[in-house]
């Protein structure tokens, strides 16, 4: 038996980012790296969870909260990032803030190829956009990453975006037994 705690789960440092920050609001896709924040959202009386359809759907919810007085973020897959590119454009000309915080796919270890095109030009599609991006590899660059992002999207009428690396959410498994037997 050992006296160490289990280590952080690093969806719990958003998540307290998200309370100290005042969101109210966390519009997402189902995604499976962000299984436990989106759960601790749904749990959390004082922030409504919002399952949407697609990326574009949360970039609308967000700025009608934002209207309505709530902040709110964005959880997302970075296969989604392309569905939000004509609605980043209300954000900007309007400037609402709205960070996100994307799980990145196509990278460290990725075994579906139809995820990598998306996963490698994320960021650059969020620039274009003028989002200000940050990464996180480690777990223990994510508290002050994600305060820094909701501090410069909320104080600077900005949009952020988290990209949190592969390598940190891990890698998903795809094996193959006999036919319509596949399991990740």
């Amino acid at each position: 038996m050992t006296d160490q705690q289990p280590a952080r789960d690093w969806r719990d440092d958003i998540f307290d980012a998200f309370v100290e920050a005042g969101i109210k609001q966390v519009a997402y896709v189902p995604d499976a790296g962000h299984k436990k924040l989106i759960e601790r959202a749904h749990a959390a009386n004082d922030m409504r969870a919002i399952s949407v359809t697609t990326e574009e759907d949360a970039v609308a919810c967000l700025a009608g909260a934002w209207l309505g007085g709530d902040r709110g973020a964005l959880l997302m897959q970075s296969s989604g990032v392309g569905n939000t590119i004509n609605m980043l454009s209300l954000m900007t000309t309007c400037r609402f803030p709205m960070p996100m915080f994307v799980t990145m796919r196509g990278e460290w270890g990725e075994f579906n190829s139809w995820q990598i095109p998306m996963g490698g030009a994320t960021q650059a599609h969020f620039e274009l956009a003028g989002v200000k991006c940050y990464r996180c590899d480690r777990a223990e660059d994510v508290p002050a990453t994600v305060r820094a992002a909701i501090d410069q999207a909320y104080n600077g009428n900005c949009m952020t975006a988290v990209l949190l690396a592969q390598k940190l959410v891990g890698t998903k498994k795809f094996a193959v037994g006999s036919a319509g037997d596949n399991k990740q």
